[in-house]
């Protein structure tokens, strides 16, 4: 067998591998194999798009190269090499079977072939260049011709396209099977997530009629802090003091914003003002929140197995976080009946809890929270739920991405009490939209309402942060003279 070296594979009894990836299911000789290093593939430096989708005949040749390939290489000795070994061999093998079939390709060409063999193999096939970019926010695969990015809050559609349906579905099982998650026609959707904590969700057929949707919301390598969205506008200097507070002296906070608009980098800037001595427990359904807290307990949801048993709801998880001694608990998102539990541990020492739900306002959110305890069973009364929400939850922070893509929080509302049936709040900052400029962006400013003791006063003082307070709320009150 041609591309063998003896020397990689004397060499490899001393080079630690992954740990082999779950095997994938064939459907036709040019699948890609599973191969264990797809987990750590070494990061590529940023590169623009290719201009212009390649052409048919590109994808016959490097099919063609591909089954050759399979068929040259030992896996087994491939598997238990370094990345860099194994590109190296795969990169040696793929020149020589070019060669022996007189492949007629330039220098680029064969250059842009060797790369996505290698990442077809070793990585995540075509969505390795796009991984690599730091830029992009959110990858949306719609089958195996279109694949579109978000830059800058805008959508964009890019060349990149899979061999087929099968290569596309390939690479989602791939994906899944890090995180011991299935995605196939009996169990067509899946959440998982990649081992940089970006998360995913997969759509198969039957259900998607397309091909497989896949869409991956990238986390940025370098983790964005509350100052960061400072300096990008999406908060006013006052108002991340004022959030920096809220997340010091333990204020219940829920997290409200749309799809995209940025709840799990907020929860994530939040929970950087948390003291290093404190327990907290994270519940999500795919992990995400990336907390530097030295005692973090990081729980996830599961789903049934091929029999059906074995799910593991979000419920069941914060029911158990009661029992783990937490002083905090962090849900990532809430969606069921959860809410109700909660809520009750927001209301009975564990102060200073989180969460984040869909909700276009702040008085939406607590529509929605009770919308959701009443879904899940719960027999009781509106004004019971409605008293335990108003006990439980201090702060609401509204997050939306605004329709020339930018992210802004545009409320952070005090919840109050109760007014007979209705449940009270107040607006501590707002955003104003006041005019676009001429390249179509935005402009609008934040401001306080005027509100110079928010209920969390007493707690603040207790912290011992009610002098930053005063002065944060002071130099964020604009006056009537000033707008």
């Amino acid at each position: 067998m041609f591309g063998k070296r003896p020397a990689s594979g004397a060499a490899a009894a001393s080079r630690p591998m992954p740990e082999p990836a779950k095997a994938e299911v064939r459907t036709s000789t040019t699948t890609m194999p599973s191969v264990p290093v797809a987990a750590a593939t070494a990061p590529v430096p940023a590169a623009p798009l290719v201009e212009a989708r390649r052409s048919d005949e590109y994808y016959v040749t490097k099919s063609m190269i591909f089954g050759a390939l399979i068929e040259a290489i030992d896996l087994s000795q491939l598997s238990k090499l370094d990345i860099e070994s194994a590109r190296e061999e795969i990169r040696d093998i793929v020149n020589e079977i070019i060669s022996i079939k007189n492949v007629v390709m330039s220098i680029s060409e064969q250059e842009d072939l060797l790369e996505d063999i290698c990442n077809d193999v070793l990585g995540y096939g075509p969505l390795e260049p796009l991984l690599s970019r730091d830029d992009i926010a959110d990858i949306m695969v719609n089958g195996a011709a279109n694949t579109f990015i978000e830059v800058g809050g805008k959508i964009q559609l890019t060349s990149v396209r899979f061999r087929d349906n099968a290569q596309l579905m390939n690479i989602c099982q791939r994906i899944v099977s890090q995180v011991g998650r299935r995605v196939d026609e009996s169990s067509p959707i899946c959440d998982a997530r990649l081992p940089d904590g970006s998360r995913v969700n997969v759509i198969a057929p039957p259900l998607a009629l397309d091909g497989p949707a896949l869409t991956i919301r990238k986390f940025r390598k370098d983790k964005l802090t509350l100052d960061q969205l400072i300096r990008y506008g999406s908060i006013s200097p006052e108002g991340g003091e004022i959030l920096k507070i809220i997340g010091r002296v333990r204020c219940n906070v829920l997290i409200s914003g749309g799809t995209g608009s940025g709840k799990t980098t907020l929860l994530n800037c939040l929970t950087n003002y948390i003291d290093l001595d404190e327990r907290i427990i994270t519940c999500e359904d795919a992990a995400e929140l990336q907390l530097q807290q030295p005692h973090v307990v990081r729980l996830e949801t599961r789903p049934p197995n091929l029999e059906g048993n074995g799910a593991v709801l979000m419920r069941d998880l914060v029911k158990n976080c009661l029992r783990m001694r937490p002083e905090r608990i962090i849900v990532g998102e809430v969606r069921g009946p959860e809410a109700f539990d909660l809520l009750q541990a927001m209301n009975t020492g564990h102060d200073g809890s989180m969460g984040t739900l869909h909700a276009n306002s702040p008085r939406e959110a607590l529509g929605r929270l009770e919308s959701m305890i009443t879904m899940g069973g719960f027999s009781l009364p509106a004004r019971t739920i409605r008293d335990m929400i108003v006990s439980s939850v201090d702060v609401i922070v509204q997050a939306a991405r605004l329709r020339d893509g930018s992210r802004r929080i545009t409320h952070i509302t005090e919840v109050l009490g109760m007014e007979g049936d209705v449940v009270i709040t107040q607006d501590l900052f707002l955003y104003d939209i006041v005019g676009e400029d001429a390249n179509g962006k935005l402009i609008g400013r934040h401001r306080s309402t005027g509100i110079g003791r928010p209920r969390f006063w007493d707690r603040a003082r207790y912290f011992g942060e009610e002098k930053r307070l005063a002065a944060a709320l002071d130099a964020s009150d604009i006056g009537e003279d000033s707008r």
